[in-house]
């Protein structure tokens, strides 16, 4: 079993915020952690220095693998950043 996980801190989000399945939406500087295991990632946001973890909306997403895990990581935290109550994206499904 592959497992990993990614955090990134400082990240402000743009206008309209970042949509969670807790609270609805959350606006500000935000701490973004996604986790990998068993071929989904799940992504949670919180205020940054705060302790409460709010669920973005949309995840658990199915991810392949690791690097796709990071790939995913790297496009929440350019949709948090964009705003308009971002969601978790979809990373594109490659062909078998």
């Amino acid at each position: 079993m592959s497992w990993a996980s990614w955090t990134t801190a400082g990240v402000y989000t743009g206008r309209g915020g970042v949509l969670t399945d807790e609270v609805g939406v959350v606006t500000g500087d935000l701490t973004v952690h996604t986790t990998f295991a068993e071929r989904e990632a799940r992504v949670a946001v919180q205020y940054s220095g705060a302790s409460d973890w709010f669920t973005m909306s949309g995840s658990p997403v199915p991810c392949g693998s690791e690097e796709e895990s990071r790939e995913l990581h790297d496009a929440i935290v350019a949709a948090v950043r964009e705003g308009n109550g971002a969601t978790v994206p979809r990373l594109p499904v490659p062909p078998r």
